[in-house]
């Protein structure tokens, strides 16, 4: 029996190795399944632990008040030694681009114990933008053994840095899976969800979901953001709903700009599934999220992203996401246009989603069980 440990710490890790849990934990006759979590986020992590009702095996909980990167990677990489010494598991899966996901990678290297990476290949050409994340992943692939591509362009990626095509597969991004899951769920108990946004009026109003937290967008850019916001909200016929992140970085701003401004509604960051619901209601989406850029497309929504460059190209390329930085002018233009023009709109909604049918962690599991044979 193959003894496999994954490793994550993070809510956006949890959403997308959730799927693929499942479906190794329902072989339970083939593989030794244990789960690791650092709590490198804590709050965030737990609510998706226990929506799809995963419990971990190891729980480091090193989160820390305001951590900083040199915390979370010397604490995360200490603590998992004795997991790995204890454990010695045959295989160790991370997935994406976290501080969690590099440690996790780095000590399994250390043991000498193979790594697959889910979500690999993912580049956007700016060691700093985001911001430690891309070189996350540049250095988790010089780690890993198997490379799970979401789509062909990750896999390029990946060739075109010398990693050998025999160890790529690419296989869609688990995300849409979990996706997938958590409406089915929601679509279950709609009124719990509808009773919960009582105070936004969804059947009249044009509903613009906001997410923005990334570090390169502290400081100047969530101010220009911010701003942007503001203007919007000016039109009678939208809602602006800006779940803000703890982070004082970026609490702090845009409480500051944005506390009690008409049709903008602040609130704290939801769970998952509401998050989820709220995107299923939302007209269109602005954001500096990797995740929501690669979920938003098979709920029909446009999506306008917050940022300079995207490792996500492909949704670019598809038609599905349009890159427009953070200057205010670029993103209450972009914002207008689909608002006030439903031929563009309709355009952007009814393009296909590059980044999977909802499958990916069933390709997976395939994969190893041939591996496994």
């Amino acid at each position: 029996m193959k003894k496999i440990l994954f490793i994550f710490g993070t809510r956006p890790e949890a959403i997308k190795l959730a799927p693929i849990i499942k479906k190794f934990q329902a072989k339970k006759d083939i593989f030794d399944i244990k789960i690791c979590v650092t709590a490198q986020h804590r709050e965030m992590l737990d609510q998706i632990l226990t929506f799809f009702e995963i419990k971990s095996d190891f729980d480091l909980n090193i989160m820390r008040r305001n951590q900083t990167l040199f915390k979370v990677t010397s604490d995360s990489l200490k603590a998992l030694r004795p997991v790995l010494e204890n454990y010695t598991p045959d295989l160790i899966i991370v997935q994406g681009d976290t501080t969690t996901a590099f440690t996790g990678a780095l000590a399994g290297f250390y043991y000498k114990i193979p790594i697959a990476h889910i979500e690999a290949g993912l580049r956007s050409g700016n060691k700093f933008s985001p911001f430690p994340e891309e070189m996350n992943r540049i250095l988790i692939s010089r780690l890993t053994d198997y490379h799970f591509a979401p789509t062909e362009q990750a896999k390029n990626n990946l060739l075109s840095e010398g990693i050998n095509e025999n160890k790529i597969f690419v296989v869609g991004n688990t995300v849409i899976d979990a996706l997938f899951m958590t409406l089915e769920i929601c679509h279950r108990d709609n009124e719990k969800y509808r009773s919960f946004f009582s105070w936004l009026d969804s059947d009249n109003s044009k509903i613009i979901l906001v997410t923005g937290h990334r570090r390169e967008n502290f400081g100047e850019p969530l101010k220009e953001i911010c701003m942007a916001l503001k203007e919007i909200s000016e039109n009678k016929h939208v809602e602006i709903v800006y779940p803000v992140h703890l982070n004082p970085n970026v609490k702090k701003v845009v409480f500051e700009l944005l506390k009690n401004q008409k049709n903008i509604h602040l609130i704290d960051p939801l769970p998952y599934p509401y998050l989820i619901w709220l995107m299923e209601k939302s007209y269109l989406i602005l954001t500096d999220s990797g995740g929501i850029q690669e979920e938003a497309p098979s709920l029909g929504k446009p999506v306008l992203v917050m940022r300079n460059v995207t490792e996500r190209i492909e949704g670019i390329e598809a038609g599905t996401a349009k890159l427009v930085g953070t200057n205010k002018n670029s993103i209450v233009s972009k914002t207008v246009e689909l608002i006030d023009n439903p031929e563009k709109y309709e355009n952007i909604s009814k393009r296909t989603n590059p980044y999977g049918d909802g499958t990916a962690s069933e390709r997976i599991l395939n994969i190893f069980l041939e591996i496994n044979q």
